[in-house]
């Protein structure tokens, strides 16, 4: 049976929460994955979301997910799409589900005239990295991550000028 990937479902919510929190543990931060079925309801099932995920499903079993979102080119002065996370179920690797997302994510793009689809992959996981070249994914080793959070945020965001 091949492989179904669909937009994700309010009842899939609890397989949507135990994926993100499977992921964390598989990068190493399962400290970080604070969410709850609550956060994700109000993210994905709500009448304007920002945020979207997909589902990948072999015989009516969820197999794994991929959640996206719209960035901005200000060059290209377009939209596209960042991939905030990749996961299928390690019983199901290997078997074409993170290609079928990929399939799925790069359909949208050209359906809606989205030039880019990009994501981040730590550049510890060699299987996710060679899986992308072998798709044709260029690596944008010149860019380098910045991230402002917690107290350093905060203190950002109070200090004048």
């Amino acid at each position: 049976m091949p492989v179904i990937v669909r937009e994700a479902k309010l009842d899939d919510t609890p397989i949507i929460l135990k994926y993100i929190k499977d992921l964390a543990e598989f990068e190493k931060a399962p400290k970080e994955a604070v969410l709850t079925e609550d956060d994700l309801r109000r993210s994905f099932f709500i009448e304007s979301p920002q945020v979207y995920c997909l589902v990948s499903e072999l015989d009516n079993v969820v197999t794994g997910i991929a959640i996206w979102h719209l960035n901005y080119s200000t060059w290209l002065g377009k939209h596209g799409i960042y991939l905030e996370d990749l996961y299928v179920d390690p019983k199901f690797r290997g078997q074409g589900h993170g290609k079928a997302f990929l399939i799925a994510l790069a359909k949208i793009c050209i359906d809606r005239g989205y030039p880019r689809l990009q994501w981040w992959v730590l550049d510890w996981n060699k299987s996710a990295i060679d899986f992308y070249d072998s798709i044709g994914a260029k690596a944008m080793d010149e860019w380098t991550v910045f991230r402002v959070s917690g107290k350093e945020l905060g203190i950002l965001a109070n200090s004048d000028k």
